[in-house]
């Protein structure tokens, strides 16, 4: 297996000098019996389509399943044959040179007899390992198709639970999405409802506190943007008050506190909500007549929200 990939290593590098250009050359590689990872000078990552010829041009080279020649001649002859050599390598007066399919290198490893040896050929990575150098990874034979056969598996096991043909599978996970989009903008619309019709029901909550319409509830079911219009509307009926609104889900804590124009010099929302935020292990803030929190522990809102009116109280 490692001798397969070795062939391979220099049948890709050719391969992505006639795909990126001339001006790549061999950083550093690493061939084992699993892979070959080969990296190279190259700006910027190689799109799919560029993958997709190295892989059809090795491919090729397989299928072609020439002869791999190797001859040992003076280093000047190697030169002249076009051998392509490792940029700041030390050479002797003698080289072995190795031609495999149409690449012609100075090897001295062991290689294949012939290029068909090698089986199979598939690109598994591509990515950065520094400043104008990239690493590509490929594996070849028996790994090559498990690696394939195990996609295929995974292809059809999606299919399958989406009731689609593999080659449906793109359209289908669209309208898959278009599908979730729809309902998480329905589900929105209703939390928004939900929570509107939950704020009138509050009102009986209301206390007074020194002319100030102080409200701390919680809401079911809402989010942060239900929350915040919930606040806006009440601040609309209240029309002088303080309020603030929580809600509980997942296990975290949602805020909204809003604060009347009128009383915006004596309380400012984002005082009010980070009073309660901290006892919820969180933290938020906003403008004077609107902000916003978060918290991680819901043990503390009831207590937190009991506090509300004292605290306003203790304001003005």
């Amino acid at each position: 297996k490692t001798v397969r990939n070795h062939s391979a290593t220099h049948l890709m590098h050719k391969a992505l000098r006639e795909v990126l250009g001339a001006h790549v050359q061999q950083k550093g590689s690493l061939v084992n019996a699993e892979r070959t990872r080969f990296d190279f000078a190259h700006n910027g990552p190689m799109t799919d389509e560029q993958i997709r010829q190295v892989e059809t041009i090795v491919n090729a080279e397989v299928l072609a399943n020439a002869a791999t020649q190797a001859r040992v001649m003076a280093i000047d002859d190697a030169q002249k044959s076009g051998a392509m050599m490792l940029f700041g390598e030390k050479y002797g007066d003698e080289v072995r040179v190795l031609d495999i399919g149409s690449s012609r290198e100075l090897c001295g490893g062991t290689h294949v007899q012939r290029t068909g040896d090698i089986g199979l050929f598939k690109v598994v990575a591509e990515s950065g390992v520094a400043a104008g150098v990239r690493r590509i990874e490929a594996i070849t034979g028996d790994n090559a198709l498990a690696y394939l056969q195990s996609l295929e598996a995974t292809v059809n096991q999606v299919a399958g639970t989406l009731k689609a043909l593999p080659s449906e599978l793109g359209a289908r996970i669209g309208g898959v999405l278009d599908q979730i989009k729809s309902l998480e903008k329905e589900l929105a619309g209703i939390k928004g409802k939900l929570a509107s019709a939950q704020g009138d029901e509050l009102l009986a909550q209301v206390v007074d506190v020194k002319g100030i319409k102080v409200l701390a509830a919680t809401l079911e079911g809402a989010d942060a943007k239900a929350l915040r219009d919930t606040v806006d509307k009440l601040k609309d009926k209240l029309k002088s008050a303080a309020i603030v609104l929580a809600a509980v889900e997942g296990g975290k804590v949602q805020l909204a506190a809003g604060v009347t124009a009128d009383n915006i010099g004596k309380v400012k929302a984002g005082d009010l909500v980070n009073f309660v935020a901290q006892q919820v292990g969180g933290k938020g803030g906003g403008k004077p007549d609107m902000a916003m929190a978060g918290g991680t522990d819901p043990s503390g809102l009831p207590k937190a929200l009991q506090g509300v009116s004292a605290w306003v109280a203790e304001k003005v």
